[in-house]
Protein backbone atom coordinates (compact mmCIF):
# COMPACT_ATOMS: atom_id res chain seq x y z
CA UNK A 1 0.00 0.00 0.00
CA UNK A 2 1.40 3.23 -0.81
CA UNK A 3 -0.17 6.98 0.93
CA UNK A 4 -0.58 9.88 -1.20
CA UNK A 5 -2.10 13.16 0.78
CA UNK A 6 -4.28 15.39 -1.82
CA UNK A 7 -3.37 18.89 -0.59
CA UNK A 8 -1.72 22.03 -1.70
CA UNK A 9 -0.80 22.72 1.99
CA UNK A 10 3.42 22.38 2.05
CA UNK A 11 3.19 22.37 6.05
CA UNK A 12 0.62 19.64 6.07
CA UNK A 13 2.97 17.90 3.45
CA UNK A 14 6.32 18.53 5.28
CA UNK A 15 4.80 17.11 8.49
CA UNK A 16 3.25 14.31 6.71
CA UNK A 17 6.63 13.77 4.84
CA UNK A 18 8.43 13.91 8.64
CA UNK A 19 6.49 10.56 9.26
CA UNK A 20 8.25 8.76 6.68
CA UNK A 21 5.07 7.26 5.68
CA UNK A 22 4.35 9.67 2.49
CA UNK A 23 4.83 7.92 -0.81
CA UNK A 24 3.20 11.01 -3.06
CA UNK A 25 1.10 13.83 -3.43
CA UNK A 26 -1.44 14.78 -5.74
CA UNK A 27 -2.51 18.39 -6.26
CA UNK A 28 -4.47 20.50 -8.57
CA UNK A 29 -4.72 23.86 -9.92
CA UNK A 30 -8.01 24.32 -7.97
CA UNK A 31 -5.87 23.18 -5.04
CA UNK A 32 -3.42 25.52 -5.64
CA UNK A 33 -5.29 28.30 -6.37
CA UNK A 34 -6.48 28.51 -2.40
CA UNK A 35 -3.15 28.93 -1.42
CA UNK A 36 -3.15 32.31 -3.25
CA UNK A 37 0.31 31.26 -4.65
CA UNK A 38 2.05 30.97 -7.74
CA UNK A 39 0.89 27.10 -8.81
CA UNK A 40 4.37 26.76 -10.57
CA UNK A 41 6.42 27.71 -7.17
CA UNK A 42 4.02 25.48 -4.85
CA UNK A 43 4.53 22.79 -7.07
CA UNK A 44 8.04 22.73 -7.09
CA UNK A 45 7.95 23.83 -3.10
CA UNK A 46 6.08 20.02 -2.79
CA UNK A 47 8.44 18.39 -5.14
CA UNK A 48 11.62 19.41 -2.76
CA UNK A 49 9.60 18.45 0.23
CA UNK A 50 9.07 14.88 -0.83
CA UNK A 51 10.93 11.90 -3.07
CA UNK A 52 7.88 10.44 -4.52
CA UNK A 53 6.01 11.57 -6.80
CA UNK A 54 4.48 14.66 -7.49
CA UNK A 55 1.29 14.71 -9.45
CA UNK A 56 0.68 17.99 -10.88
CA UNK A 57 -2.33 18.80 -13.14
CA UNK A 58 -2.65 21.15 -16.02
CA UNK A 59 -4.96 24.48 -15.92
CA UNK A 60 -5.34 24.94 -19.83
CA UNK A 61 -8.02 23.54 -21.73
CA UNK A 62 -6.59 23.44 -25.48
CA UNK A 63 -3.89 21.08 -26.48
CA UNK A 64 -1.25 23.45 -27.26
CA UNK A 65 -0.94 25.46 -24.09
CA UNK A 66 -1.80 22.08 -22.34
CA UNK A 67 1.56 20.60 -24.08
CA UNK A 68 3.35 24.37 -23.06
CA UNK A 69 2.46 23.93 -19.44
CA UNK A 70 3.23 20.02 -19.47
CA UNK A 71 6.72 20.60 -20.45
CA UNK A 72 7.53 23.66 -18.23
CA UNK A 73 5.71 21.47 -15.17
CA UNK A 74 8.06 18.32 -15.93
CA UNK A 75 10.67 20.71 -15.96
CA UNK A 76 10.35 21.93 -12.07
CA UNK A 77 11.62 18.42 -10.59
CA UNK A 78 12.47 15.20 -11.74
CA UNK A 79 9.67 13.65 -9.22
CA UNK A 80 6.34 15.44 -11.32
CA UNK A 81 4.00 13.28 -12.89
CA UNK A 82 2.41 15.49 -15.21
CA UNK A 83 -1.78 14.88 -15.05
CA UNK A 84 -4.21 16.14 -18.36
CA UNK A 85 -7.58 16.43 -18.29
CA UNK A 86 -9.57 13.62 -20.28
CA UNK A 87 -11.88 16.24 -22.21
CA UNK A 88 -12.72 17.30 -25.77
CA UNK A 89 -10.89 20.18 -26.65
CA UNK A 90 -13.11 23.00 -27.19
Amino acid sequence: MKFFVDTADTEEIRELADTGLLDGVTTNPSLIAKTGRDFFTVIQEICGLIDGPVSAEVAARDFETMLEEGKRLAGLAENVAVKVPLTRER
